[in-house]
């Protein structure tokens, strides 16, 4: 996708150009929307040419809008061009780019036919076929892909090739909450929770409605404590401090030093290259079709920058492409589970990578005889943010935190699973609600919370609202303030009386559940929006694809939100990272193996 095309709306030229407009020496800034927020672009002209670009000032997203930005500032000033094509899956941020390049360059004298030229087209793609090959060939570095790819490297795969539509790995792991849901006796016995693998399995079962294959589950709940200590050997850090997912059920969910995702990503992507040429990385290489020989598979084309032809040769490849919650004709269509009654149309948004979350596994695997199953379980989050869908400032995940209706009162046990809170909030008025949290979750507007941003950054976005008390915050949010307080005060009385629940049958057994008595109060408005899509590919727990008789399918290996049957008709919050890992891991493992 052409950045003028996003933002400029200028016409483009299939040619090299180097701008010879005289520009006035100097440093210019512009201020320009990014995906999260407004960003700064500065930008140096000496001698007449565009000698350095600034993007420092940014809160994009760690591992994609923070990639995006650098790389194609690099790739502006060598072109002397903004001409380029926008980074696949940061499109957003990359179109901010371009437009505060312009705006500087407006700046320093360019006129319009100045203009013109330096956005006339400058990429040229190969077209000439590649071919390579692979012991193991991962389609998809999202979180699950790299999982899997690192662990066939240390199962003995002497090389392994990962093929990414995106222009960055990560995937949507990147901009996930980053809980990882696991029972480990040493942090949670020093926090006082008490915790057992068969009440993690139990929850997630119940969590899931039951449907979830009980296999796949108790695999999952057994070993991801096991996943989470292979992280650590690899250099993920983790805090000491368990919390609770949105929806999590339970108090075990474990989250990065390092902000959300990128705790994660960030170490698996260096750990990757530390493998030097035993690891072939092809970014924006979407996969097609498998090959097949005699009913096992033999490899993978695919095409790169939707020109090049890719085939990638090997005896063993894992499918972690992902979910389809960005699919939006896709998942009406399948639509016929939980959430049957509503209508998931654009007006829905999406947490994930809109370009990752296409559903392009399931159509690869089914190409092979897999078993697909579980499609009409689609998971809704209520931290969705109005009009995009995307998981911004204040979260529901963690405690201590409450739902507020127009009307100013609670509606829900804000320790629900997810599926009960959308359901909740869908019959409120406007199918909306406030998320309402005080200083016991921010006691320093300066501190960069778990994804890494600041209260002061929040409010200075304009979303979040901050009052000093109930009885402004209730003028702010247009909601009668003595239904606000008795809101409070109704989540105080459970918050004093642990194990009492309240009349919306919410239970303080958190041990960060404590009564919110003092201001400063902060709120902002929520919608739900597509999460997480639990069916997919069917696998055992081995990670091998499986036909619609039950066998597995010679060579195939599946992991993460493309696979079906582990979390049922919904998803425990922090089961999905843990998922991503625990199977991840298994399918590197198994596909090295050749079993």
């Amino acid at each position: 996708m052409r950045f003028r095309k996003i933002v400029l709306g200028l016409a483009a030229a299939s040619v090299a150009f180097s701008a010879s407009a005289a520009l006035r020496d100097g440093t210019y800034e512009a201020r320009v929307n990014g995906h999260n927020a407004p960003l700064t672009v500065k930008v140096t002209i000496a001698g007449g040419k565009l000698s350095a670009i600034d993007t420092s000032k940014n809160l994009e997203s760690n591992g994609i809008g923070r990639v995006a930005l650098p790389a194609l500032s690099r790739k502006i000033i060598d072109r002397q061009s903004i001409g380029i094509d926008a980074m696949t899956g940061a499109t957003i941020s990359s179109g901010a780019l371009v437009e505060g390049v312009q705006k500087c360059l407006e700046q320093a004298g360019a006129t319009k036919k100045d203009l013109k030229q330096w956005n006339k087209n400058t990429e040229k793609y190969a077209t000439a076929p590649v071919k390579t090959s692979g012991d193991v060939i991962v389609i998809g570095g999202g979180g699950s892909g790299m999982a899997a790819a690192l662990s066939a490297l240390e199962s003995g795969a002497k090389k392994v090739v990962i093929l990414e539509k995106l222009g960055y790995l990560g995937g949507s792991t990147q901009v996930s909450g980053g809980a990882f849901n696991a029972v480990d006796d040493k942090r949670q016995k020093a926090q006082g929770i008490v915790d057992s693998f068969p009440i993690f399995f139990e929850a997630t079962m119940r969590g899931g409605h039951y449907k979830g294959d009980p296999e796949l589950v108790h695999y999952l709940t057994y070993n991801s404590i096991h996943a989470l200590e292979w992280l650590e050997k690899e250099g993920v850090v983790f805090r000491d401090k368990i919390g609770a997912a949105t929806g999590s059920l339970g108090q075990r969910s474990h989250y990065g030093v390092k902000p959300a995702g990128w705790a994660y990503t960030s170490v698996f992507e260096s750990r990757l290259k530390s493998f030097g040429d035993r690891v072939e990385i092809l970014t924006d290489t979407q996969a097609k079709s498998l090959v097949m020989k005699n009913g096992a598979v033999a490899g993978v084309k695919a095409l790169r920058h939707d020109k090049q032809s890719v085939t990638v040769t090997g005896p063993s490849v894992v499918i972690a492409t992902g979910g389809f919650g960005a699919n939006i004709p896709f998942r009406q269509k399948v639509n016929t589970g939980v959430w049957k009654e509503v209508k998931l149309d654009s007006r829905i948004g999406t947490t994930n990578v809109n370009k990752a979350a296409q559903g392009d596994g399931l159509k690869i695997a089914q190409q092979a005889g897999a078993d697909i199953i579980g499609l009409s379980d689609i998971q809704l989050h209520p931290n969705g943010t109005p009009g995009t869908g995307l998981m911004q400032d204040i979260a529901t995940s963690g405690r201590n935190r409450l739902f507020i209706n127009k009307n100013g009162d609670r509606f829900v046990s804000e320790g629900a699973a997810r599926d009960t809170l959308c359901k909740a909030i869908f019959k409120q008025p406007g199918g909306t609600y406030y998320l309402l949290m005080n200083k016991l979750r921010y006691p320093d507007e300066n501190k960069p919370d778990r994804m890494g941003v600041t209260m002061k950054d929040m409010l200075a976005l304009g979303r979040v609202k901050k009052a000093a008390t109930l009885d402004d915050m209730a003028k702010i949010l247009n909601v009668p303030a003595d239904h606000l307080k008795a809101a409070v005060e109704e989540y105080n009385k459970a918050a004093r009386n642990k194990g009492t629940p309240d009349k919306f049958g919410f239970v303080a057994t958190n041990t960060d559940d404590a009564p919110m008595t003092e201001g400063p109060w902060y709120a902002c408005r929520k919608v739900p929006t597509v999460h997480h899509t639990m069916g997919g590919i069917r696998i055992n727990v081995n990670a091998q694809v499986l036909n619609k008789k039950g066998a597995p399918i010679k060579g195939l290996y599946a992991a993460g939100e493309v696979t079906g049957g582990i979390h049922g008709a919904n998803r425990l919050g922090g089961n999905a990272i843990a998922d991503v890992y625990t199977f991840g891991k298994k399918a590197g493992e198994s596909a090295a193996k050749k079993l």
